[in-house]
Parts: structure tokens; sequence; C-alpha cells
């Protein structure tokens, strides 16, 4: 079975709410795929069932074709199933260097081999200069590079970012959208990418997804998804269209 993480026919209901409907998606090992769609669409209850934080109401996850509908977060981890949150919550009391090594020595690393790994980590993502900084801090940009610093540091196979460029800028951003293209090129993971920013999705992504009141809209290329006039009324605005 080829390397992928997958949502079959998946749903969610709280109550009476129907977050998720009937919603398949697909990441293949080494593609980095948009998840794209107005607040409330239900992108992060989707990240949230693909890593094992809420079980679907019906349909099935499977990692590599094993079934994992029923796998608890840790479960998803161990399989290489990585995501980042919107919130990062780093270990305040901890430095930045600490912070990333907790990581690596959850993943079996001694102190020694994890401390040389979060050296490395931190540099790739230009945080080295800020390792002996307690987590606190660091600014919002920094915090959000210590979260996916973090995320590395269980080395993905499949990596979920929810959110990476909220608060960034221009400038922020295009550095975002190298780092992902290389932890892609360097890790060979698939790279789920959820975002609003759409100078973000269209430089990374190579196919998109859109979801619109908990169903998929519409999915393929950046540029016919972004043609496509139903993404253009849902997304971005009637006046769009």
């Amino acid at each position: 079975m080829p390397h992928s993480l997958q949502a079959i026919g998946v749903s969610v209901a709280f109550g009476g709410i129907v977050a998720l409907a009937d919603v398949s998606l697909d990441l293949p090992g080494g593609e980095i795929l948009g998840l794209i769609g107005p607040n409330g669409a239900g992108k992060t209850t989707l990240v949230n069932v693909l890593s094992g934080f809420q079980r679907p109401t019906s349909g099935d996850v499977r990692v590599d074709g094993a079934p994992a509908t029923r796998w608890q977060a840790h479960r998803f981890a161990a399989a290489g199933v990585v995501r980042t949150f919107q919130a990062v919550r780093p270990f305040r009391g901890l430095t930045v260097a600490e912070n990333v090594e907790a990581g690596c020595i959850g993943r079996g690393l001694s102190r020694t081999a994890a401390r040389l790994e979060a050296v490395a980590i931190l540099r790739t993502l230009h945080l080295a200069d800020k390792a002996a900084w307690r987590a606190d801090a660091l600014n919002f940009g920094d915090e959000h590079r210590l979260g996916l610093a973090r995320a590395l540091a269980l080395q993905p196979r499949f990596l979920l970012l929810d959110e990476p460029g909220a608060g960034l800028n221009a400038g922020e951003i295009a550095e975002l959208r190298d780092t992902i293209r290389s932890i892609r090129d360097r890790l060979g993971c698939g790279v789920l990418v959820i975002d609003h920013n759409m100078t973000l999705i269209m430089g990374v992504c190579e196919r998109v997804q859109v979801l619109a009141t908990g169903r998929t809209l519409a999915s393929g290329t950046p540029d016919a998804v972004l043609a496509d006039a139903a993404v253009r009324r849902a997304y971005l605005g009637a006046a769009a269209a």
C-alpha cells in the first residue's frame, strides 16, 4: 500500500450540529496539500480526526492502508502522524532548546542525542540564536516556529499544520513557504497545510482541497480551485465570483 494518510467518507456530528459530512481526503507521502475554506467549514475538525483528537461519527481513517479510525492521538503520533495547533502552548518554563529536546527524548533518543538533534532543528528554523531563551520570551512568529520545531522533533511521516501562517507578515510567510518545502524535501513526508493566507497556499501547495459547511466543495491544483466560481463565492465572497 502506498505511503498515505486517508479520511474516507468521514462525518462528525456534535449533537444536532454536523461539522463534517462525508468528507474524504488523501495525503500521499511527499505531497504538500492545502486545506482551505471559510471559518466553520470543518477544517480543524478534519485535522483532529486525522490525528486522533476526534473520533468520527462515521467513516474511516487509514494510515498506509491500515485501519486507524479508533486509534488514540498517541498512536497516530507513534505512526508518524504529527500535527501543530493554532495555539502553540510551549513548555514556558523551559528554554527553546529544552522544548525541542523533550520531543526528541519522547521519541526515544538519549539526552545527548536529543540535544544535538534539537540544535540541528532549531538551526533549520532560524531559532538557533534563541536556543537558550525561555519559551515565554519569544514573539508570536518565533513561538510558531517553536511549535513547528517540536513537531519536527517527532520525525513526522505526515505533518499536519493548522494555521501556521496566522499573524505572520509577508516576509515571514515567504520564509515559512520555503521552510515547509524544505521539510517535505528533506523528510519525504506528506504535509497538510490549513491556512487562510492564500499567498502561502498558492506558493507552497501542489493540490488544494476546499471545505464549505462541512463538505468538500472542490479539489485540484491551486489555480484550478481558485478559478472555480463556487469556491470564489464560498471562500472569497460573492463579489469575487
